[in-house]
């Protein structure tokens, strides 16, 4: 009798412990699964609010807000144009000075006066040859002078053009026609071309002739319409000016 009582108990461990097992991996006939009583007791109710989720509206307003960098213009004569990314983080009295010349229509109609083919072009002299200015200079913003500036002078990149003192730039720019790293921590680079490499490409390919040792005075007048920064609201005040 006891042995029968005890294939008995055995007999109802099994039964349970193999319902048990189905339950807990129960799948529909089309292989999605099915929750058990359990599962369907620990679930989230169909009528919970769902997690909040930021509305396109939100998203958009705060990605007005993000701080874009200036885009200078530079409108050429002939109708080419290139657009520069400015970066007041790296070079921010040299880019407040630019933006500052730029939309005051100072260069507009000055020339690019030396074109050197695979190096650089350089413009933004009032007098055309070199020798002009605003009739200050700024601080330059480079390595050796003080300042971390970390542009590299990849092709595309501007900066400022400048005599034998550090702090003798004044509205005198060039833009790189081809990589010149020898240049970096010499001179203020604070910006980089972001459309136009065909204009580039164009204006260094002007017919140049000699003027000393350099090859590289244009023998026709490359004339800039002009150059506008849009600061995108920003207002990025005077530069620091040294007279």
């Amino acid at each position: 009798m006891k042995r029968l009582i005890e294939a008995l108990l055995a007999l109802l461990l099994v039964l349970a412990i193999g319902c048990s097992t189905a339950a807990a991996n129960t799948y529909e006939t089309n292989g999605s699964y099915t929750a058990t009583d359990a599962e369907q007791q620990t679930a989230a109710p169909a009528d919970a609010p769902e997690p909040p989720v930021e509305s396109t509206e939100t998203q958009h307003s705060e990605e007005e807000t993000t701080m874009k960098n200036p885009i200078a213009t530079i409108t050429m004569k002939d109708g080419g144009v290139m657009k520069l990314e400015l970066y007041p983080d790296m070079a921010p009295n040299t880019v407040k000075n630019f933006i500052a010349l730029a939309n005051a229509g100072f260069y507009d109609g000055l020339t690019f006066h030396r074109i050197y083919a695979g190096f650089m072009i350089q413009g933004g002299d009032p007098e055309g040859n070199g020798t002009g200015g605003p009739g200050y200079s700024i601080k330059g913003e480079f390595a050796a002078n003080g300042v971390d500036n970390t542009i590299s002078h990849k092709r595309g990149v501007i900066s400022m053009a400048r005599a034998q003192d550090p702090d003798s730039a004044g509205s005198q720019f060039f833009i790189m026609h081809a990589d010149g790293p020898f240049l970096d921590g010499q001179y203020a680079a604070f910006g980089m071309l972001i459309e136009g490499f065909t204009t580039l490409d164009a204006i260094a390919a002007t017919p140049t002739t000699y003027q000393g040792r350099e090859k590289s005075l244009p023998l026709v007048d490359v004339v800039i319409e002009s150059i506008r920064v849009d600061t995108f609201g920003v207002d990025y005040g005077e530069p620091e000016k040294i007279r």
